[in-house]
């Protein structure tokens, strides 16, 4: 009776177990500690800033041997230090691209989606916390690339035609143009992966939104070109770290915008089939 009575005090007196409420801070902290506990990550993020350093090196050594060549490529004919330290962009936005999809559609490959959910059941919290977090890292990775390449290209091409410093007008704008643009791709990576839920289709999209359509625009005739090619993604993205702009291209103000409004329309798509359909 006297053991009976202690135990039934000892569990009236026990703390009771903390209630913990779904919050955006803890699932950022979730999806934060989530990408960077898979391997994929570190070695897509370092391929990402190798390819926009090296192609960029690449790019300016190229430049400076062929000075003087009467086969000279007409592409670096009006060749800036600036261009060619960001020749490797095209090469880091897959990179960056398809990391951004993985991060979404890999748990659904695996199925860890279901935990995901069952644990944040509103649902949209988590699409906006894996886009912020990649984002946020994928704008980072960019602007440290860009720099870094443009520090070490400049020094490359010093005392040519196409020398130029940070102290140049727009370069600094171009440098953070072109790491915002990379950021957004990493966004948009991550919107196809929740919108196809499948890494191959996601990476399918991506690859033929940021290369392929463009190309096939250039079959048109040359009055469509003029009205649509200027705002497609990839080349609305590129004149937001170009140093020039003409006729043909949108300034980097206008370039940012229409790129931030495919961006929401791919987070948008992905919100939708996400609060509307099942796992």
């Amino acid at each position: 009776m006297t053991t009976l009575t202690a135990t039934t005090e000892e569990t009236r007196t026990a703390p009771a177990r903390p209630a913990y409420r779904v919050t955006g801070r803890r699932v950022l902290s979730s999806e934060w500690a989530k990408l960077w506990s898979l391997r994929s990550t570190w070695i897509t993020l370092g391929l990402g800033l190798l390819f926009l350093v090296a192609f960029g090196l690449i790019a300016a050594s190229h430049y400076k041997s062929g000075i003087g060549s009467p086969h000279r490529d007409r592409d670096f004919a009006t060749a800036t230090a600036l261009s060619l330290s960001l020749f490797g962009t095209n090469f880091a936005q897959l990179a960056l691209g398809v990391l951004g999809v993985l991060v979404t559609a890999g748990e659904y490959s695996t199925g860890m989606i279901r935990s995901t959910l069952a644990a944040v059941p509103r649902r949209l919290p988590v699409l906006w916390s894996k886009a912020a977090v990649f984002g946020l890292v994928a704008l980072a990775v960019g602007t440290l690339g860009a720099f870094v390449a443009f520090l070490f290209g400049s020094r490359i091409v010093s005392g040519t035609a196409a020398a130029m410093g940070l102290t140049h007008a727009g370069v600094v704008r171009s440098l953070l143009g072109a790491g915002l643009y990379l950021g957004l791709v990493g966004v948009i990576g991550t919107a196809l992966g929740a919108l196809l839920r499948s890494v191959a289709g996601g990476i399918s999209v991506l690859v033929a939104s940021l290369m392929l359509v463009p190309g096939l625009i250039s079959l048109l005739p040359s009055s469509w070109q003029d009205n649509i090619s200027p705002y497609l993604p990839s080349n609305a993205g590129e004149s937001m770290f170009a140093l020039t702009h003409d006729s043909t291209t949108l300034s980097p103000g206008a370039g940012m915008l229409v790129f931030l409004g495919w961006t929401a329309l791919a987070l948008g798509g992905a919100a939708y089939r996400l609060a509307r359909s099942d796992v």
